[in-house]
């Protein structure tokens, strides 16, 4: 086994963050977290990606553990394929979120992701997927969202950017749900009170660790709840600023396998692959 590495959790978003652009895990990255492995510190996906939509990448990892779905409404056990936990948002209250929304920015354009494994991503006529690999349904009208139990909602709208939407969004729906914004064209609703924090909260306990065990990496503000609960947060070169701001560092992009040099660096073998991370005051 490998020396120890100074903690215990290393906990993960995807997009933008562990994955490149396209989707896929480099070699690079990949390698440096089969090292952690062998250091005995564990993995863990924390994403806002439906638990559906996680499956093929956790593959990909050789994930059987835990991993952090919805904005953390759900903690997935990849090698049962069941939900340990999932809390819904309630489908009257989205409703009643997204007229509040509208009443202010005129028309958006919505999709759901439905509570399962097996849950279905639908979208409403006019939404465009920010992922156009991921998979999903078009349905004929809004109504159709509503069928059955949803773990989110995710919004666009045709002209305002994702931090317009997002500040327009927090500021009317009040209690009625949690508004994110985690990735371009991703401002979301979800239960209220939920976040990244919660579900890693709940996968942490699961597993006997502590958020002093733990370091967080992410790119977007929905990150930032994560790097409250963690004992260090990452945020990538091409995080948002607002995740930049609290981070207590901040490595190179996801594109530059930025969370690679970090853990190589944390396990004494980066100095073949020269620079290491771009720190910034915390």
């Amino acid at each position: 086994m490998a020396a120890p590495i100074a903690y215990s959790l290393i906990a993960t978003d995807l997009d933008g963050t562990l994955l490149r652009g396209d989707d896929t895990l480099s070699d690079r990255s990949l390698a440096a977290l089969a090292r952690v492995a062998d250091a005995g510190a564990q993995h863990l996906v924390v994403t806002g990606r439906p638990a559906p939509r996680v499956r093929p990448l956790l593959d990909d990892l050789g994930t059987t553990g835990l991993a952090v779905c919805g904005q953390g409404a759900q903690v997935y056990d990849a090698g049962a394929d069941r939900l340990l936990w999932s809390i819904t948002l309630d489908r009257e209250l989205a409703e009643t979120a997204l007229g509040k929304i509208e009443a202010e920015v005129g028309q958006v354009y919505a999709a759901v992701d439905q509570d399962g494994v097996d849950g279905l991503t639908l979208i409403e006529p006019g939404y465009l997927m920010p992922h156009p690999t991921l998979p999903a349904v078009r349905v004929d009208r809004r109504d159709d969202l509503w069928g059955e139990p949803i773990s989110k909602v995710l919004l666009r709208h045709p002209h305002l950017s994702d931090d317009e939407l997002a500040a327009t969004a927090r500021s009317v729906v009040g209690s009625l749900a949690t508004v994110t914004m985690s990735g371009p064209g991703t401002v979301e609703l979800q239960p209220c009170g939920i976040t990244k924090a919660t579900g890693l909260a709940l996968a942490a306990e699961h597993l006997g660790l502590r958020p002093a065990d733990t370091l967080a990496f992410g790119d977007m503000p929905n990150d930032i709840p994560m790097f409250d609960w963690a004992a260090h947060g990452v945020a990538m070169a091409n995080a948002h600023p607002e995740l930049k701001a609290v981070a207590d560092e901040v490595t190179l992009s996801n594109e530059d396998d930025g969370i690679a040099v970090v853990l190589e660096r944390l396990l004494g073998g980066a100095a073949q692959y020269g620079p290491l991370t771009l720190s910034i005051e915390p």
